[in-house]
This record gives C-alpha cells, sequence and structure tokens, in this order.
C-alpha cells in the first residue's frame, strides 16, 4: 500500500476509535468536519470525480455507514444492512453488462409441472419476446420459472434465485450462469426484479407468486416503479386471472379499496401473443419518463401533433396541479435521451392509474 494511503488508514481509525469513544457523549460523531477531507481522499484513490453527483452519493454512504457506530447498532443489524448493500452492488454490476437488451420479468408458481398448459404458455410468450430482442428475468427456479427461460434459453435469460433450506438449485438452462445471481433476502432480489425490467408477466402461482403480484401492482399504483406493461397470462383454458379480476372489481373496487382505474394497471391476455403484442404497443410512441423536482417528464419516441397535445390537456387535466401538458425538450438537468422529445407537466402525485390511461391514449396517435 502506498505510504499516503497507509497514512489515510491510520488517521481514519483514530478517528473511527474517537467516534466510538464519543458515542455516549456525541451522537453526530460521524459528522465531525475532520472526516470529510479524510473521505475525500479515499474517493481520490479510487478516482472518484470530485464534484460529480455519484461521487456525494457515494460520500454520503460513507458517513451513514460510519453513523452505525455512533448508533451502536447490533451485529445482526450491520450484517444484514452489510449483507443487502454488497448484494444490490454485485447484481447491479451484472445487470450493467446486459443494459442495452429490453428485459421482462415472469413470476409464477414453481411447481408447475413441465406437462401443464401454464408451462407451455410461458414457453411461448418468452420465446416470442426473445425474438423481438428481449431478454427474461426469472427466479431461477423449475416450473414457470424454468419455462421462462427455456423459451429465450441461456444466452436472453437472467437468473434472480433466492437461497432457500428447500429450494437451492437452479433450473437447468441458467445454472452455471454468469448471469445468475444469488440472493440472501427477498427484498433485494424483489428490487432487481423490478428495477431492471420494462415489462411484467404474471402466471398462475401460489403465495410468493401473490406475494410478487401484489408488491407489483403497489409499486406501480402508488408511484414507487416506473409505469410498466404487467400482462396475466395462462395456458389454454385456464382461469386463473379471469377469477382474480372478478375478485378484485367484487371485493377491491366494489369496497373502494382501489379506484376503477387501478385496474387498467394490469392486462389480462388469452393468448402468448397478445400479451407481446400489449407490451409492444406500450412503447409504440411511449418511451420512458422520470420526475425533474414535480414535473413528471415523459419520453416520447416521436413528437405529437398540437391537436394531439391539447387533447392530453382536456383528457388528463384531473393529473395536472399547475399549467398544463407541454410538449417540449429535455430541461437542464437530465443527461438521458437528450434526443427524444418530451410531455411535461406539473404532477398531482396522484392517480397513478390515470398515467397508465395517459400512457395509452399517446400510444394511440398517429404519428408521421
Amino acid at each position: 500500500m502506498p505510504a499516503d494511503n497507509n497514512h489515510l488508514n491510520v488517521e481514519l481509525t483514530g478517528l473511527v476509535e474517537s467516534a466510538g469513544e464519543l458515542r455516549a457523549r456525541d451522537r453526530r460523531a460521524a459528522e465531525d468536519p475532520r472526516l470529510t477531507p479524510l473521505l475525500d481522499q479515499m474517493l481520490a484513490t479510487v478516482n472518484a470525480r470530485p464534484d460529480g453527483p455519484e461521487t456525494r452519493l457515494v460520500r454520503d454512504l460513507l458517513v451513514t455507514s460510519l453513523k452505525l457506530i455512533s448508533d451502536g447498532r447490533n451485529t445482526g443489524e450491520l450484517k444484514l444492512i452489510t449483507a443487502a448493500v454488497k448484494e444490490m452492488r454485485y447484481a447491479y454490476r451484472i445487470f450493467a453488462k446486459y443494459q442495452d437488451p429490453h428485459k421482462v420479468t415472469i413470476f409464477g408458481s414453481a411447481r408447475t409441472p413441465e406437462d401443464h398448459p401454464d408451462f407451455a404458455a410461458c414457453v411461448e410468450f418468452s420465446k416470442l419476446m426473445a425474438e423481438r430482442g428481449w431478454m427474461s428475468i426469472t427466479g431461477a427456479g423449475n416450473g414457470i420459472m424454468k419455462a421462462g427461460h427455456v423459451g429465450p434459453g441461456r444466452a436472453a435469460s437472467i437468473g434472480v434465485a433466492i437461497k432457500l433450506p428447500f429450494e437451492t438449485n437452479a433450473n437447468t438452462v441458467i445454472a452455471g450462469d454468469e448471469k445468475l445471481i444469488h440472493f440472501r433476502y427477498f427484498f433485494t432480489r424483489k428490487l432487481m426484479f423490478l428495477s431492471q425490467a420494462e415489462a411484467v408477466a404474471l402466471f398462475p402461482g401460489g403465495f410468493g407468486t401473490f406475494d410478487e403480484v401484489f408488491e407489483t401492482l403497489t409499486l406501480v399504483q402508488t408511484g414507487k416503479s416506473q409505469m410498466i406493461p404487467i400482462v396475466c397470462l395462462e395456458g389454454e383454458g385456464g382461469t386463473f386471472w379471469k377469477s382474480f379480476d372478478q375478485w378484485v372489481r367484487s371485493e377491491l373496487l366494489r369496497c373502494g379499496w382501489i379506484s376503477a382505474e387501478d385496474t387498467g394497471i394490469y392486462k389480462l391476455c388469452a393468448t402468448p401473443e397478445e400479451a407481446v403484442r400489449h407490451i409492444q404497443q406500450f412503447y409504440r410512441i411511449y418511451h420512458s419518463s422520470r420526475y425533474v423536482k414535480d414535473d413528471l417528464v415523459i419520453r416520447l419516441k416521436s413528437p405529437l401533433k398540437e391537436a394531439d397535445v391539447a387533447a392530453l390537456n382536456d383528457e388528463f387535466r384531473s393529473l395536472v396541479k399547475v399549467g398544463q401538458i407541454v410538449q417540449r425538450g429535455p430541461y437542464e438537468v437530465e443527461t438521458d435521451y437528450l434526443d427524444l422529445p418530451r410531455l411535461a407537466f406539473t404532477h398531482t402525485r396522484s392517480k397513478f392509474g390515470m398515467i397508465r390511461r395517459l400512457i395509452d391514449r399517446i400510444n394511440s396517435f398517429d404519428v408521421g
């Protein structure tokens, strides 16, 4: 280790020990201003940009980690936090190697037999998606998870496995592949399922599948996840999702536990082909979205006509807090997809089911 780094190590160790000694008297020891130049030196050794936003965020992460000492967190809590951060860092590194292809996350039962109509439907769906350049993300087990890898094959498959005492083996398609990622915690695994996908396909399953189904719907309904197409499909003759939809409408919607537009967050599809068409239609004109402070910025693959923007203002004024929906270029703070036109408006931060309707309406326009 270089002499400068040795000096840094000794000095930082002394400050951490001081923080421990000050624990009873000063819970803010981790914010000691003497730490700032030391943290900056640490970041410089790994070639971090001094004024880059990523550097500032990593510095915050380091300070938060140091606060765990003065907080007096126990070993079990520290193990959980450390393992979770390590899992996320490794998973993001793997996914970064396959950033360009679109990805669909597939949920369904690990118990589905390979001769079941649902298995066949999943194989066909994932195969059709792969033919259109998409990769499939599944939980890497058997049943529907294996079917979601059989369709596209190993090269277009990503596995996010959970370590369980009774389900530890990956399916034969993804086993041993670099794209097979093992998770200790469900919450870090779910983060990857949804943060890395541009669509979700739901197949029949049990408690675990419904946990994933309702978390997906909740995150989209509350705006905590990007708006993405969610398709429900199964084998020929199945009634699983029809019964689910009837229950949602007769119990949740009727009682007022959800809004009418929330039923549009998901789509029941009779065939794999219909599910694929629905996902493709979602991205016909719509590209992606983000928030710039309170403004929702919707990126488009093609600009809209003035008359179409006017129609959106008439039909979706309930989503606009102040002002109106305007077509414009990128905001100054944006760094991605700068060549794409935008729709932007100050959003009420509510009625996210209506955002889905807005996207569907955008995709219905003729562009030339």
